[in-house]
Protein backbone atom coordinates (compact mmCIF):
# COMPACT_ATOMS: atom_id res chain seq x y z
CA UNK A 1 0.00 0.00 0.00
CA UNK A 2 0.93 3.51 -0.94
CA UNK A 3 -0.01 6.60 -0.90
CA UNK A 4 1.56 8.31 -3.82
CA UNK A 5 -1.46 10.69 -4.74
CA UNK A 6 -5.01 12.10 -4.22
CA UNK A 7 -6.35 8.81 -6.04
CA UNK A 8 -4.44 6.24 -3.93
CA UNK A 9 -5.98 8.09 -0.50
CA UNK A 10 -9.30 7.78 -2.11
CA UNK A 11 -9.19 3.92 -2.87
CA UNK A 12 -7.87 3.45 0.49
CA UNK A 13 -10.20 5.91 2.10
CA UNK A 14 -13.26 4.20 0.40
CA UNK A 15 -12.16 0.61 1.44
CA UNK A 16 -13.22 1.51 4.84
CA UNK A 17 -16.90 0.44 5.86
CA UNK A 18 -19.64 2.75 4.84
CA UNK A 19 -17.68 5.22 3.07
CA UNK A 20 -18.46 7.26 -0.14
CA UNK A 21 -18.08 10.02 -2.05
CA UNK A 22 -19.67 13.43 -1.90
CA UNK A 23 -19.35 16.76 -2.23
CA UNK A 24 -16.88 18.88 0.39
CA UNK A 25 -16.02 22.36 -0.49
CA UNK A 26 -17.11 21.55 -3.93
CA UNK A 27 -14.84 18.93 -4.62
CA UNK A 28 -15.67 15.09 -4.44
CA UNK A 29 -14.36 13.86 -0.91
CA UNK A 30 -14.58 10.70 0.82
CA UNK A 31 -16.93 10.55 4.28
CA UNK A 32 -18.49 8.48 6.74
CA UNK A 33 -21.40 9.79 8.63
CA UNK A 34 -22.06 12.50 6.57
CA UNK A 35 -18.46 13.74 7.56
CA UNK A 36 -15.51 14.21 5.67
CA UNK A 37 -12.36 12.07 7.30
CA UNK A 38 -9.72 13.09 4.44
CA UNK A 39 -10.05 15.49 1.62
CA UNK A 40 -7.87 16.81 -1.22
CA UNK A 41 -7.03 20.19 0.33
CA UNK A 42 -5.27 23.43 -1.72
CA UNK A 43 -1.35 22.31 -0.89
CA UNK A 44 0.62 20.73 -3.94
CA UNK A 45 2.01 17.59 -3.03
CA UNK A 46 -0.78 16.63 0.08
CA UNK A 47 -3.86 15.95 1.04
CA UNK A 48 -5.51 16.95 4.50
CA UNK A 49 -6.49 14.41 6.97
CA UNK A 50 -8.93 14.92 9.98
CA UNK A 51 -7.40 14.10 13.56
CA UNK A 52 -7.50 15.07 16.76
CA UNK A 53 -5.53 18.14 18.41
CA UNK A 54 -3.35 16.51 20.67
CA UNK A 55 -2.65 14.00 17.93
CA UNK A 56 -2.09 16.18 15.50
CA UNK A 57 0.25 17.56 18.18
CA UNK A 58 2.33 14.13 17.97
CA UNK A 59 2.11 13.26 14.30
CA UNK A 60 3.30 17.60 13.38
CA UNK A 61 6.85 16.44 16.41
CA UNK A 62 7.48 12.87 15.23
CA UNK A 63 7.29 13.23 11.12
CA UNK A 64 7.48 16.58 10.29
CA UNK A 65 8.69 14.89 6.76
CA UNK A 66 5.17 13.17 6.24
CA UNK A 67 2.50 15.69 8.49
CA UNK A 68 2.95 19.51 7.93
CA UNK A 69 0.41 22.45 8.60
CA UNK A 70 0.66 25.88 7.20
CA UNK A 71 -1.03 28.94 8.98
CA UNK A 72 -4.61 27.89 7.32
CA UNK A 73 -5.11 24.30 9.49
CA UNK A 74 -3.50 26.26 12.48
CA UNK A 75 -5.74 25.13 15.46
CA UNK A 76 -7.90 22.95 13.34
CA UNK A 77 -8.04 19.64 13.79
CA UNK A 78 -6.78 18.82 10.92
CA UNK A 79 -3.55 18.39 9.27
CA UNK A 80 -1.26 18.26 5.82
CA UNK A 81 -0.14 14.47 4.81
CA UNK A 82 2.55 14.31 2.20
CA UNK A 83 2.01 12.31 -0.48
CA UNK A 84 4.54 9.29 -0.90
CA UNK A 85 5.52 9.06 2.54
CA UNK A 86 8.03 6.67 3.70
CA UNK A 87 5.56 5.24 6.56
CA UNK A 88 2.43 4.28 4.40
CA UNK A 89 1.21 1.97 7.46
CA UNK A 90 1.16 4.77 9.55
CA UNK A 91 -0.42 7.07 6.96
CA UNK A 92 -3.07 4.40 6.42
CA UNK A 93 -3.58 4.27 10.56
CA UNK A 94 -4.16 8.40 10.67
CA UNK A 95 -6.92 7.68 7.86
CA UNK A 96 -8.37 4.86 9.46
CA UNK A 97 -8.67 7.05 12.86
CA UNK A 98 -10.33 9.84 11.00
CA UNK A 99 -12.59 7.38 9.48
CA UNK A 100 -13.09 6.09 12.94
CA UNK A 101 -13.11 9.13 15.07
CA UNK A 102 -16.49 10.78 12.59
CA UNK A 103 -18.38 7.20 12.58
CA UNK A 104 -21.18 6.71 14.46
CA UNK A 105 -21.42 4.54 17.41
CA UNK A 106 -22.63 1.68 15.69
CA UNK A 107 -20.18 1.97 13.08
CA UNK A 108 -17.32 1.99 15.85
CA UNK A 109 -18.66 -0.97 17.20
CA UNK A 110 -18.63 -3.02 13.99
CA UNK A 111 -15.40 -1.68 13.54
CA UNK A 112 -13.76 -2.56 16.79
CA UNK A 113 -11.55 -0.33 19.02
CA UNK A 114 -9.96 2.95 17.46
CA UNK A 115 -6.96 1.83 15.51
Amino acid sequence: MTFDDWDQVVAFALSLPDTYIESFYGKPTPKVNKKAFVARGSEPGSFVAMSTNDEKQVLLDTDPATFWQTPHYDGWSSLLVRYASSDPARVAAVITRAWWDRASPAQREAFGDRP
